[in-house]
């Protein structure tokens, strides 16, 4: 297990306690719920969630919140379903290679959460950097985790989280470096096609890009000879159907649309 802490500047640091859902036993169960203290969740690729047919607890106004499905209990194995091997026994029924929709019922004490495609590079949330870590390891891309509460049953941050982790002995990872690790190491991006392009500013190379974790299609357009030991002039536009399409002017910006 380690403590995962989202360090974004807009957040509040706050922690969880993760572990591969694959590895996830009744000690790690008891241990989130009677040391960490928080909710209990499973995060999950939508396409588990499809192949598993969890339907999502509010289909809209989620926003940049997480996104719960209802709650599920194994189907077989299991007493009350609230006891921490129960509760393990659940996770490694919605994990397991060829899971059904009939190996698990609603609602339950499982709380899954569906990560968004593309994991830490579409979302810095601990959905998708559970997914993330799990993936990144070789396994299956699902975690167990829970909030890590302060003994007031306030969300810990900071040097509460320190403490947690060293009395633990657990290691503390950030969202940030798992970000960071994932951009220095994983192609992000793909080229799909070139060509040339003639705008009122004149002849251009016009090169399209496919972004691989969320699908959008990115296009640069370059003039001149870029020499690699010099710095290069780069300018960044917002896509505006209507002035690329028509080239229609919006006043006091004849120049095109700048991020």
């Amino acid at each position: 297990m380690v403590v995962l802490v989202d360090d974004d500047a807009d957040s509040n640091n706050e922690g969880v306690v993760m572990v591969a859902a694959e590895h996830c036993d009744a000690g790690h169960v008891n241990f989130m719920a009677r040391q960490a203290r928080g909710l209990v969740c499973l995060t999950l690729t939508e396409e588990r969630c499809r192949q598993l047919n969890l339907p999502l607890m509010v289909d809209e106004g989620l926003g940049e919140k997480a996104h719960f499905t209802l709650s599920i209990e194994a189907a077989e194995g299991i007493d009350t379903g609230i006891s921490a091997a129960d509760r393990a026994r659940t996770v490694q029924a919605a994990v397991a290679p060829f899971a059904r929709p009939q190996d698990i019922v609603q609602p339950g004490h499982i709380f899954p959460l569906a990560a968004m495609p593309g994991g830490v590079l579409t979302r810095a949330g601990h959905t998708e950097a559970g997914s993330d870590y799990a993936r990144l390891a070789g396994l299956l891309p699902a975690a167990v985790i829970t909030d890590i509460l302060t003994p007031a049953g306030m969300l810990a941050d900071g040097a509460a989280l320190r403490e947690f982790a060293d009395k633990h002995q657990l290691k503390i990872g950030s969202i940030a470096d798992l970000i960071h690790f994932r951009m220095v190491h994983e192609r992000t991006i793909r080229r799909v096609r070139e060509g040339t392009i003639n705008t009122a500013y004149g002849e251009f190379r016009l090169t399209a890009y496919r972004d691989q974790t969320a699908g959008a299609v990115h296009l640069a357009l370059s003039r001149g000879k870029i020499v690699p030991e010099q710095p290069t002039l780069v300018r960044v536009h917002v896509q505006s159907a209507l002035r690329d399409l028509v080239t229609s002017r919006i006043p006091e910006q004849a120049s095109w649309n700048m991020a």
